[in-house]
């Protein structure tokens, strides 16, 4: 069998940076040339796999013979966040690693540290593979694509793994909220589902964040600056003025658990004209339905203030909670539990402060948790991931198989 860290590194060389400002499906053309690898690399396994115009590969294990056992899927997206770059990653891979600071070898004096990231003492003499500090790595999700992938080799390769039927799904675009929008469950055929797609080993999680994004454009006026006094709208000054009436205790960097938030994510503009682009989280659906009206309240503040027009917002749902899609199904979290143990690993189920494409599969009729991939600090150059926890992952996949199966 390839190693697992072979078909990771190979991966994360495709930049497959999704745009949220594109309108397409996929919103990135170059998604599709690791999609299309995928494809390919499943054919040659000789399972039977498509990729459709959409940007989805699904794919289909046949049941051994003579068993008969829900179908099971698994799920990893292959897009990266557009909050770092994606392009020409250099993946380092720190063998048996000490305790110590890793240099980010293409930053000079860049570290990542266990005094600002103390999670990696919990992988010291394991294998780490970070980034060399220019880019992000991709472990979200690629960790998750090549563990399904390893987990799928190894049941073509050993027949006497007896096991049902088993899909396999890999999706575009999970990062900007549209992974699954026109993913065609019925077609997909399983009963049931996981995604791969969480963080440290041991997460499982089937409560997410409802989730918004919204737009606000903010109309100034430019006037010279010597002639400005009482005739200039500065567009910029005006959205860090509403910016200012969210209310502070909301935002990420003081929020944990089940608390939502107000997140800032981007922001341009000049004088006469700016955009200020925000993503609203709430685990409650209530708390986030008043959250997305403290938006319209504050907009309706500013053109009280400045003059009717001044600014719009446009607020675009993204998905919803799949607890209450997933709880009428416990028995997928037990066996989810019971793979885990089957590892030694001690389950921790908490709540997703993030969004997968489970989320939206569950509310299609595919009720589908959340396992972890075991990469940690997301969307940005500080990322790395544990070998060692890619191979337990697709472990447990395996495990997974088997515990459908009996």
């Amino acid at each position: 069998m390839e190693k697992i860290l072979d078909r990771f590194l190979r991966y994360v060389s495709f930049d497959t940076q999704s745009c949220e400002e594109s309108e397409s499906q996929p919103s990135t053309a170059k998604q599709l040339k690791l999609l299309s690898l995928l494809r390919d690399e499943l054919l040659a396994m000789g399972v039977e796999a498509t990729l459709d115009e959409y940007g989805y590969v699904m794919a289909t294990l046949p049941a051994s013979p003579g068993v008969h056992a829900p179908k099971v899927g698994f799920i990893a997206h292959v897009d990266t966040a557009p909050d770092a770059s994606g392009a020409d990653i250099k993946p380092q891979v720190i063998p048996d690693y000490d305790g110590g600071d890793i240099a980010l070898s293409g930053v000079p004096g860049l570290y990542l540290k266990p005094s600002e990231f103390p999670e990696l003492l919990d992988h010291k003499g394991q294998t780490l593979i970070t980034t060399d500090g220019t880019t992000l790595l991709g472990a979200d999700d690629k960790a998750g694509v090549a563990e399904i992938m390893t987990a799928v080799q190894y049941l073509v390769e050993h027949p006497e793994c007896k096991h049902g039927e088993i899909k396999i799904g890999f999706t575009p675009d999970e990062e900007i909220g549209r992974g699954v929008v026109k993913f065609d469950v019925a077609r997909f055929g399983a009963d049931y589902a996981y995604t791969m797609d969480g963080g440290e080993v041991g997460e499982l999680e089937f409560e997410n964040f409802n989730a918004a994004a919204a737009t606000i454009r903010i109309q100034g006026r430019n006037v010279h600056p010597g002639s400005a006094k009482g005739k200039m709208k500065n567009a910029i000054r005006i959205g860090m003025e509403l910016d200012n009436l969210l209310p502070v205790e909301q935002k990420p960097e003081y929020t944990e658990g089940y608390e939502g938030f107000f997140h800032l994510i981007s922001f341009s503009g000049t004088v006469e004209e700016a955009t200020f682009s925000y993503i609203i989280r709430d685990h409650d659906l209530a708390r986030y339905e008043d959250k997305k009206a403290v938006i319209l309240r504050c907009v309706d503040f500013i053109n009280a203030k400045y003059g009717e027009g001044t600014a719009t917002a446009n607020i675009r749902h993204q998905y919803y909670n799949m607890s209450k899609q997933v709880e009428p199904h416990y028995h997928i979290i037990e066996k989810a539990i019971r793979a885990m143990e089957m590892e030694g690993i001690q389950p921790k189920i908490q709540p997703i402060r993030g969004g997968t494409d489970g989320a939206n599969l569950s509310f299609m009729g595919l009720p589908c948790p959340n396992l972890f991939a075991g990469g940690l600090n997301f969307h940005g150059k500080m990322e790395f991931v544990p070998l060692e926890s890619m191979e337990a992952a697709s472990r447990v996949i395996l495990n997974l198989v088997k515990l459908f199966t009996a």
